[in-house]
């Protein structure tokens, strides 16, 4: 069963896609929080993960666990425009929100490419959260904020930020590119479940950053290194499969 929710993020509105698995079972459940990644292509914005929620019920179908989904602000029929700090707020607002879910007793996050980055940040600081999985998830946003001006014209172009006058503070908007970093955050996840999953052939994201990320974890990580695999994990069998396998390994206390 799926349904098309909305929950607030800083005043923002944010579309969501709620997916719960088919069961007459009436007892606790795992709950997954799904992001995906920054949209690419001219106005990418607009279509950012769309495939989503029928991946967040593959998942809820297959595993029996409550999956959320949700655009993150300034993509989709989301409200706002985007920064870092704003997506990251976006992700803790998302876990707040499933956490409210009936029935659902613990929280997990899976996120793709930037999504998995912000995955890792949230909880770190979050101990509500169980256990995390990435997909193709880049240590930091070095590259972002190298030239913070210049990405800021590519955020503009595939529609992220529509706002003529935003970010107000520029300054702000980089610092949050540079300070929040998976990288930094990764070794307050273990003990708790940490899967890291990269494309040998990740053209976005170089493999050498899941290296980088499980020597930071200091504790048990998971790394699943997929020769042969791009960037889109999601799409690959394999890290599906993974995925999935993963979650069947969770369980609730």
């Amino acid at each position: 069963m799926a349904m098309q929710q909305m929950f607030d993020s800083d005043g923002l509105r944010l579309s969501a896609h709620l997916a719960r698995p088919l069961s007459s079972d009436t007892g606790p459940l795992c709950g997954l929080v799904l992001c995906h990644g920054f949209p690419s292509g001219p106005r990418g914005a607009a279509t950012s993960g769309q495939t989503y929620p029928q991946f967040a019920d593959r998942l809820a179908a297959e595993t029996g666990w409550v999956v959320l989904t949700f655009n993150f602000r300034g993509t989709g029929t989301s409200e706002g425009d985007f920064s870092l700090g704003g997506w990251l707020s976006d992700l803790r607002a998302a876990v707040d929100h499933l956490s409210a879910e009936p029935r659902v007793s613990g929280v997990w996050l899976a996120g793709s490419s930037a999504g998995g980055a912000l995955a890792v940040c949230a909880a770190a600081e979050d101990d509500r959260v169980r256990g995390v999985a990435t997909m193709a998830a880049p240590a930091d946003f070095d590259a972002w904020a190298g030239d913070a001006r210049r990405f800021l014209q590519h955020a503009r172009s595939v529609g992220v930020i529509t706002t003529p006058a935003f970010p107000p503070d520029i300054d702000t908007w980089t610092r949050e590119l540079r300070e929040i970093r998976a990288l930094s955050a990764v070794s307050k996840i273990p003990p708790r479940p940490l899967l890291v999953v990269h494309g040998t052939d990740d053209d976005v994201v170089p493999v050498s950053d899941a290296r980088v990320l499980v020597d930071a974890a200091t504790g048990p990580v998971e790394l699943r290194i997929l020769v042969g695999a791009g960037h889109r994990l999601r799409h690959d069998p394999r890290a599906v499969a993974i995925l999935l396998g993963w979650m069947d390994r969770q369980h609730l206390d």
